[in-house]
C-alpha cells in the first residue's frame, strides 16, 4: 500500500481538482475574475473591460448561464459585476435572481463591457479584467492558469498582489503536483483505505442531481431525455443506454444553464460529469458497493487528474477524451478487472478517440460525451476479454503512461494549428 503521507498528498491533490462548480467553469471564471475586480475597486464599476486568451473565449461563447436563459460572455460578465462573489469561487453567480438578470441585461444594453481577444497570453487559460468606476478610479484582476489562480490585483497605481513570476502555474495545482503514474493510481483507488476516500462519493450525489434534472428535457439538445424516452427501439434499454442517458442528461442540464452545481475534474464540469455519470449509472445497475463505487468514482476521477496534468486545463483536445480514459478504468474495475485490464482500456480508449477537437462549450457537448462514454465501455469489454490495442498500432506504446504522453503531446503541442483555426470560424460567423 501507498504511505500514508503519499496517500495525504494525493487526497489533497484530488480535493483541489474535483470541487463544485456552477454552470461552465469558463464563464463563471470569467465572472469571478470580474467579481474580484469589483469588490477591489470597492463600487460597481461604469466600465468592465475583459480580455480572453483564445481558448477561454472559445469555450465561454455559446454556453448558456445559470439561471438566466441567456448565453455567452455578456450577461456573464454583468452579472459579475452586479451580484458576484469572489468568496464563492467557481460557484460565484449562486446569487442569480430574476432581478439581478434584468440589471444585466441593462448593464449591457448600456453598452459598458468590452471583450477582446488577447494575444500572446501566458497561459490557455487567460483572464484579465479592468474595471473603471467614477472618477477614473481602476481595478484589474488577473486569472492564469487555473480557474480560479489570480496572480494579479491592482488598484489605480497600486499592485495589490502579484504573482505572475511564477509564470501560469503559480498558485494552481502545478505548484503542488504529485507524480503521479498508472500504477500509482491503480494503486490508491483500490487499497487506500475506504475512510479516506470516501469523500469523491459527493460527485455522485451532485452529478447524479444534475443528471436528473437534464432528464426532463428542457435544457439543451435533451441528449439524454431523448436516448432514454424515444430512443429505447435503437438503443434498448440496457446498461450501455442507461449510461448514455444518465451522463448526457446532467450535460444537458449543465451547458443548458440549470442553476444547480456539479462536481468538477480539472477545472471542468463537463469532464466531472464524464468522469463520474457512467461509473455511477453502471454500479447502481450492477448492484455494486458504496465502497466498490467509491474506489471506482477515485479511479477514473484521479486517472483525468493525472491525463490532464500533462495536457493541460484547455487545450485543442476535447476534455470528454480525458474523463471518459477515466471512466474507462472505472468501468474495468467495476467489471472485476485488474490494473493489465485497467491499462488496456487507456490504451483502447487512446486508439479509438484520440483527435477529438474542443470547438468550445455548449449544449452539443452532450453529444461528445455521448461518443466517450460509448467507447469507455467498449474499451474496458474489450480489455476484460483480453484484447488491448498493440504498440504496433498508431500513437499506443507498450507501456500505458508513454501512452498517455502521446496523447497528450498531441493535444497540447501537434494541435495547436487545429485550435486557432477552430477559433477563426468560431469568431467569424454571424450569429
Amino acid at each position: 500500500m501507498i504511505e500514508k503521507n503519499k496517500r495525504e498528498e494525493i487526497i489533497d491533490l484530488v480535493k483541489r481538482e474535483v470541487v463544485p462548480a456552477i454552470g461552465c467553469t469558463e464563464p463563471a471564471a470569467v465572472s469571478l475574475a470580474v467579481a474580484k475586480a469589483k469588490e477591489t475597486l470597492g463600487e460597481m464599476p461604469k466600465k468592465v473591460k475583459v480580455s480572453l486568451s483564445g481558448n477561454m473565449l472559445k469555450n465561454a461563447m455559446g454556453v448558456g448561464i445559470p439561471g438566466t436563459g441567456m448565453i455567452g460572455l455578456p450577461i456573464a460578465i454583468a452579472l459579475g459585476a452586479l451580484i458576484g462573489k469572489s468568496e464563492y469561487g467557481l460557484e460565484v453567480l449562486k446569487d442569480v435572481s430574476p432581478k439581478a438578470v434584468k440589471q444585466g441585461k441593462e448593464f449591457i444594453a448600456e453598452d459598458r463591457i468590452e471583450i477582446h481577444l488577447a494575444e500572446d497570453t501566458p497561459s490557455n487559460l487567460y483572464i484579465d479584467v479592468e474595471v473603471e468606476g467614477k472618477d477614473g478610479k481602476k481595478a484589474r484582476c488577473v486569472i492564469s492558469g487555473s480557474h480560479s489562480n489570480f496572480v494579479l490585483i491592482s488598484k489605480d497605481d497600486e499592485i495589490l498582489f502579484d504573482n505572475r513570476s511564477h509564470g501560469d502555474t503559480a498558485g494552481s495545482v502545478a505548484d503542488e503536483e504529485v507524480d503521479l503514474s498508472m500504477a500509482m493510481v491503480w494503486e490508491f483507488g483500490t487499497e487506500a483505505p475506504a475512510e479516506e476516500i470516501g469523500f469523491i462519493l459527493m460527485a455522485r450525489d451532485l452529478n447524479k442531481a444534475a443528471s436528473e434534472e437534464g432528464k426532463g428535457g428542457g435544457f439543451g439538445h435533451a441528449v439524454g431525455n431523448i436516448v432514454r424516452e424515444k430512443g429505447k427501439l435503437f438503443f434498448g434499454d440496457g446498461l450501455l443506454a442507461k449510461m448514455i442517458s444518465a451522463t448526457s442528461a446532467a450535460c444537458d442540464a449543465r451547458m443548458g444553464g440549470a442553476p444547480i452545481p456539479v462536481m468538477s475534474n480539472s477545472g471542468s464540469g463537463n469532464q466531472g460529469i464524464t468522469a463520474t455519470m457512467p461509473v455511477v449509472s453502471f454500479a447502481e445497475n450492477t448492484g455494486a458497493t458504496e465502497e466498490t463505487l467509491a474506489r471506482a468514482l477515485m479511479l477514473s476521477h484521479l486517472t483525468s487528474i493525472y491525463i490532464k496534468q500533462h495536457l493541460g486545463r484547455l487545450s485543442a483536445l476535447c476534455g470528454c477524451v480525458v474523463a471518459s480514459t477515466g471512466a474507462a478504468v472505472g468501468l474495468t474495475y467495476l467489471m472485476g478487472g485488474g490494473y493489465e485490464e485497467a491499462s488496456a482500456a487507456v490504451k483502447n480508449m487512446v486508439a479509438n478517440l484520440t483527435g477529438m477537437l474542443c470547438d468550445g462549450a455548449k449544449p452539443s457537448c452532450s453529444m461528445k460525451i455521448s461518443s466517450g462514454v460509448s467507447t469507455a465501455m467498449m474499451s474496458a469489454l474489450l480489455a476484460m476479454e483480453g484484447k488491448c490495442v498493440s504498440e504496433a498500432e498508431g500513437i499506443v506504446h507498450s507501456d500505458v503512461d508513454t501512452t498517455i504522453r502521446n496523447l497528450t503531446s498531441i493535444g497540447k503541442e501537434a494541435m495547436t494549428v487545429t485550435d486557432r483555426h477552430v477559433l477563426r470560424i468560431m469568431t467569424s460567423k454571424d450569429c
